[in-house]
């Protein structure tokens, strides 16, 4: 892979640094991912698809730019951004995992209903997963559904449902065959979060927040035309969204963006006039996190090369979710330190407020702790590598003695 910048790559950084300059003020603050995007956000994501610096690649037909993967033109474009401490535009489920699951299986007529729409910002995705009995056992989902004149019918409950309680849509992974096997039994669906059937009931977290929800299903009806691929094969879809959804949480560009924000906190003078940056102790924090952010987005653009020429990046997407999850948590950790007295002033201002640097580093400091365990822990992520890259041995059963339990 060279990163060299040819003509072509340092014309377009001159382009987007043009764009920049002339925009930034059209720009909403980085982050956001976390609630639904208002108009401000809407309209730069519209800016963003205009110029291509959003779904680049993806086809026009489809609502993209359209034009060929190169792996340099989108490293130069994310670089851009994140020097500039502005947003790159929306990255949520439906962007990042959904989007490209339906280009990989989706039908045309499932492509061109849905894409162009959610790249837009118009329609929000929540991720119909996890069950209270099947978290990391994915597999494992009890949620089913019967067909009944033409549609899907659903009854029963996931669990730390991100989004719900404002998405549009959610994907489901629920069981359909329950005479096959439990990878085989299972079927992936779209469905309108106002179908009749569908309650919401928010789950608060530790920030201070309802972000995750639980979600139940009374005879949810779906029409049978908005099941991704077929029935059964929901088990292949899901893992298909799973690799995408890797990718998303392990995102090195947004790594990058955060390690620049904790650099200009350093460079800015504390109320007694010195810098952070000026002390050693705090520059050897800085570079030790600066050099793993480099290395996970010069591992990423590996991945990118990969996919581009036609290749399966396989086992490297599970590197980027377990080292990018951890890489985050220990990079917000850094900027609550760095933020000192004015750290410990936490208090979030609702859910749909704009919140002040300090409680946005203190919810991401939070957050990431769940990142680590949510989308497939580091420690199964872990398990995958070792038994799967490097060929060890498989991690023994802990079994419980029979005499357990006794008096």
């Amino acid at each position: 892979m060279d990163l060299a910048l040819t003509e072509k790559h340092r014309a377009l950084r001159d382009e987007i640094n043009g764009f920049i300059g002339k925009h930034r003020g059209s720009a909403p603050r980085p982050g956001g991912g976390r609630k639904r995007p208002d108009r401000k956000a809407l309209d730069w994501q519209a800016l963003l698809l205009e110029h291509g610096y959003f779904a680049r690649t993806i086809p026009r037909e489809y609502g993209g730019f359209g034009v060929a993967p190169d792996v340099i033109e989108l490293a130069v474009i994310a670089d851009a951004f994140s020097r500039a401490g502005l947003s790159p535009g929306i990255h949520n489920q439906g962007i990042s995992m959904l989007v490209p699951t339906l280009l990989e299986v989706g039908t045309e007529e499932q492509k061109r209903r849905w894409v162009g729409p959610t790249i837009r910002g118009e329609i929000i995705w929540c991720q119909g997963y996890s069950e209270p009995g099947s978290g990391s056992d994915l597999a494992a989902a009890q949620t089913c559904s019967t067909v009944e004149d033409g549609h899907f019918v659903v009854n029963g409950q996931k669990i730390w449902t991100s989004s719900a309680h404002y998405a549009d849509m959610m994907f489901l992974l629920c069981r359909t065959e329950p005479d096959k096997a439990k990878h085989a039994g299972l079927s992936y669906l779209l469905l309108s979060m106002k179908t009749p059937g569908i309650e919401v009931r928010p789950l608060r977290t530790m920030t201070g927040r309802a972000e995750f929800n639980e979600t139940f299903f009374t005879d949810v009806r779906v029409p049978v035309d908005q099941i991704v691929m077929g029935r059964g094969d929901g088990w292949q879809v899901a893992n298909i969204t799973l690799k995408y959804e890797r990718m998303l949480l392990g995102d090195p560009n947004k790594l990058q963006q955060r390690l620049m924000a904790i650099r200009h906190m350093m460079e800015q003078p504390g109320p007694d006039g010195s810098r952070l940056m000026d002390c050693a102790e705090w520059r050897d924090r800085l570079l030790r996190l600066q050099a793993e952010v480099m290395a996970a987005r010069h591992h990423n653009l590996r991945l990118l090369t990969v996919q581009a020429e036609g290749g399966d990046p396989g086992l490297g997407r599970f590197i980027v979710k377990y080292h990018g999850t951890m890489l985050a948590h220990r990079l917000s950790s850094l900027a609550v330190d760095v933020l000192g007295a004015a750290g410990l002033a936490y208090e979030p201002q609702g859910e749909t407020a704009e919140d002040d640097d300090a409680t946005t580093w203190h919810i991401d400091y939070m957050y990431d702790m769940g990142l680590i365990i949510g989308g497939g822990s580091s420690n199964i992520q872990k398990n995958i590598i070792g038994e799967r890259g490097l060929g060890l041995p498989r991690e023994p059963k802990a079994t419980v003695p029979a005499t357990a339990g006794r008096g």
